[in-house]
Parts: structure tokens; C-alpha cells; sequence
């Protein structure tokens, strides 16, 4: 195989021979032009950037192809088996972290349902899925020894995998969507589980369909199988107001030993009073804080601390240091703190310092702060704090629930959507979406309104 590392690429451009709307890719590979033609831009956007990636990456391109060696792999697979490994072997260097557990939970979930009909001897389902999970999808754990189980349901797979140019066929690809229903004890899936799922087989298939593996993506002709409706509002019943807030604040301080709750009082009022994801809570440094002795202060989010299972990570540690969430790399986010959470911060920091990396919020050790322990925390100081019918009540049930909490407060204050929404760290058109049903009063002036025109 001739390769180069020589490659040019050029914006991608409406394709103006064609009466229905497509979109041009072009680059080069060792002076050798390419192309390649896609039936909507964000098809072609996504091609490019994997493109870009493995360039970036320093990977070798196929002089013949075009392709880097990542992509020629995906092609070259013949089963289903194969080509999933194919795709994640591509995917997973520029993924983070979390995606690269739902990447392989999705293709763990769909591939054994992806065999041929009346196989013999099909090993049991947790069997399959932890032979995919923990040994043929993770490439580092391809190298880890493996029992004769678990080797034995990788062999079966391998013989039995579908060809990738079967799932053309609606009947083979619906194999693969009714699985995705499903949890291992049998029991229906989540819609949140079905849909995160279908996604990653649907990206999965559009791949085939960029290589030319197949015509066009089969799940588009799935006309009878509809995923469940996703719940993408928030329940206003989970917003508490100020004073509710204040007092789990206060709860959570007599919560645990060695402090550990007086300790976490600043976590959650982060949370609360300036909006932060946890994930963004637990990244926070003192270089990241302005607090003045008085008036508003201003954080300026810089990264991060996402947890996962360490399999999936580069560093081998539970938490990955990432970038913001729809924001570039380096892009940190402003966001203005009222002088009650200066305050807490300010007091934070006298009573427990902080750690030599900066980070105000860490374990007795220095380490990150699981998910385990300040879920645990808070749903002591709810015990506290609540009332029994509040606590048998979705009312900040979730940690992340203080986060709703705020932004329903500053959209209800009648800060403006774009202002609210960089502070959150949404899009405006998310925000609106998400918070609609936590927006009080305006049902009363539609009915002012309403009144108003009846009587005129």
C-alpha cells in the first residue's frame, strides 16, 4: 500500500452540476486530488472533520483511496463484527471520554442481535456483552488475556456476524433497532437509552454509507419502528426557590465526618447560585475566581472534570480534564456570581484552602470528588432539610437539579434568554426549549390579553 502524509484539504462547496442539493469534499493526497460527494452539508462536514482529525493525528493517507488508514480499515471490514471494532478504532482517539462509554455500550448493545437467523449455540447475552464491552471494543483491552468464555462468544460473533452489506435490507437493520428497546433483564429501555442508542447505530451506518459500503442509510427506510418521545423539558416540580435552596445549604454542612459536608457547602452553592454543571464545580481553581470583599464577583470557567470509568479515559484516571461543553478547546465562559456566593467561596477558601493544582473542591487525599460521594451527601442533607412529603417528592432530587434551579430563577427574574444562556453555557434555542415549563407568569398575561380583546 502506498501512503502519504502530504494532504491538503479546501472548504467544501455546493456541488452546482446537480439540480438537488449536494455538497462537494475535496482534497489532496500526495499531489493526487479527491473527492467525494454527500447529499447534505452536514453530511460533509462530518466527513471532513474525521478527515482533518486523522491528519491532525498524523496519520498516513491512502494514495489510492484518499482515505487515512483509520477510514480504509472501517472500509475494508466484511461483517458487522468488524466493522464496529473498525469504527471505534477510528472514532475513539479524538472522543471523549463519556462518548467513548456510550459509543461502546450502543455497539455492545446492538452487535449480537446483528447474526444470522437460527445460529446454534449463541452464548448467553451478559456473556456477549462483556466480551464486547471489556475485550474486543476497548482497543487497549484487546491485549488483556482472556478466559476460553470469553474468547469462545468472540469466535461465535466472528462466524456469525451479518455482512455489513445485509443491513441494505430493512428486515436485518430492525434486528438491530429492537435490541436497542431492550435492557439485559428484558424489561423496557429508557427513552433516553433507546434514542442515545439509535444515535451511535445511525452515525454507524452513515459511515457505510460515506465508504460506499451501502446505498444509503437503512434506518431512513424503517417506516414501522418509532422511538419512544424523549422528555427534553425540565419538571418545574424539581426547582426549589431561594429559601428552600438556603436551607439545603445549610443542611448539607451537618452532613458526614471530617467535614466533609462543610466542605461540599461550596460545591452546591456553586451549583445553585452561579448555574455550573458539577462536572465544571469540580474543575473550578482559585485562578478561575474574582471575589471581591463586596458586590459580584465573576468565575471564568476554564475546564472540566467529567467522571467515567477509568477503561475509557487516556490518563487511566476516573475524571478526564476537558474543555467546556459547546465551547472550543481553549474558549473558558464568564459568569457573574452574587455576593452571597463571593461570601461562601471567600469562607470556603480560609477554612480549607486549597489544592497545589488550585482546584477549591477535592478529597481528604487532594482527589477529585466522585459522583458517589456528593449524591451521597445530598441526599442526607434532603433528609435534613425536607419535609417527608418534599422527600418523597422529585424537589432536588438530583444534585444537578440546583443547576435547573438557577437558571429557572434568572430566566423568571426576567434576565434575557441570551444572557441567561451564556451564563449556562446553552444555546438560546436549547434554553428556551429545555426551561420552558419553568417559566413562571405567562399564563396570566396571555390571559390579561385574552381579556383585554374579549372586551374590545
Amino acid at each position: 500500500m502506498n501512503t502519504s502524509y502530504d494532504v491538503k484539504f479546501w472548504e467544501i462547496r455546493r456541488n452546482a452540476s446537480s439540480k438537488t442539493p449536494s455538497y462537494v469534499i475535496r482534497w489532496k493526497v500526495g499531489g493526487r486530488e479527491k473527492s467525494k460527494t454527500l447529499r447534505t452539508k452536514a453530511l460533509a462536514e462530518s466527513f471532513l472533520s474525521d478527515l482533518r482529525q486523522a491528519a491532525k493525528r498524523g496519520e498516513a493517507f491512502d494514495l489510492e483511496t484518499g482515505l487515512p488508514l483509520s477510514l480504509l480499515a472501517v472500509k475494508s471490514a466484511v461483517t458487522w463484527f468488524s466493522f464496529a471494532m473498525a469504527y471505534v478504532d477510528m472514532k475513539w482517539p479524538h472522543a471523549a471520554a463519556k462518548t467513548r462509554d456510550s459509543l461502546t455500550d450502543a455497539l455492545a448493545t446492538i452487535t449480537p442481535a446483528l447474526v444470522n437467523e437460527d445460529v446454534p449455540d449463541k452464548p448467553d447475552v451478559l456473556v456477549l456483552r462483556e466480551a464486547l464491552r471489556q475485550f474486543a471494543f476497548p482497543p487497549a483491552a484487546r491485549r488483556f488475556p482472556r478466559s476460553e468464555e470469553i474468547r469462545s462468544a468472540l469466535v461465535w460473533l466472528e462466524r456469525h456476524s451479518l455482512r455489513v452489506t445485509d443491513l441494505a435490507k430493512v428486515r436485518n437493520v430492525r434486528l438491530g433497532l429492537d435490541a436497542l428497546t431492550l435492557r439485559l433483564d428484558g424489561g423496557a429501555a429508557a427513552a433516553t437509552t433507546i434514542a442515545r442508542k439509535r444515535s451511535v447505530f445511525y452515525n454507524a451506518l452513515q459511515y457505510a454509507v460515506d465508504l460506499e459500503e451501502l446505498p444509503s442509510n437503512p434506518i431512513d427506510k424503517v417506516k414501522a419502528w418509532k422511538p419512544p418521545k424523549v422528555r427534553e423539558v425540565v419538571d418545574r416540580r424539581v426547582v426549589v426557590n431561594p429559601t428552600q435552596a438556603r436551607e439545603l445549604l445549610t443542611a448539607v454542612t451537618y452532613v458526614g465526618r471530617l467535614n466533609r459536608g462543610r466542605h461540599l457547602r461550596g460545591f452546591f452553592a456553586c451549583l445553585y447560585f452561579a448555574g455550573l454543571r458539577p462536572a465544571e464545580a469540580l474543575g473550578l481553581r482559585q485562578e478561575d475566581c474574582h471575589l471581591p470583599v463586596t458586590g459580584w464577583g465573576r468565575l471564568i470557567l476554564a475546564k472540566s472534570k467529567p467522571q467515567t470509568n477509568k477503561k475509557w479515559t487516556d490518563s487511566g484516571e476516573a475524571h478526564d480534564d476537558r474543555g467546556l461543553k459547546h465551547r472550543a478547546e481553549d474558549e473558558g465562559r464568564p459568569v457573574p456570581i452574587p455576593p452571597e456566593l463571593v461570601a461562601i467561596l471567600r469562607e470556603h477558601i480560609d477554612e480549607f484552602g486549597v489544592h497545589e493544582d488550585g482546584r477549591l473542591f477535592r478529597t481528604s487525599r487532594g482527589g477529585v470528588i466522585s459522583i458517589g460521594t456528593y449524591c451521597e451527601a445530598w441526599k442526607a442533607a434532603r433528609a435534613f432539610a425536607l419535609t417527608p412529603e418534599q422527600q418523597a417528592s422529585p424537589l432536588a432530587a438530583r444534585p444537578y437539579d440546583l443547576r435547573h434551579a438557577a437558571v429557572s430563577l434568572w430566566l423568571n427574574a426576567g434576565v434575557a434568554a441570551p444572557d441567561v444562556a451564556e451564563r449556562a453555557g446553552h444555546g438560546v434555542d436549547v434554553l428556551l426549549k429545555v426551561y420552558a415549563k419553568c417559566i413562571d407568569g405567562g399564563t396570566e398575561v396571555a390571559n390579561r390579553r385574552i381579556d383585554g380583546a374579549l372586551v374590545a
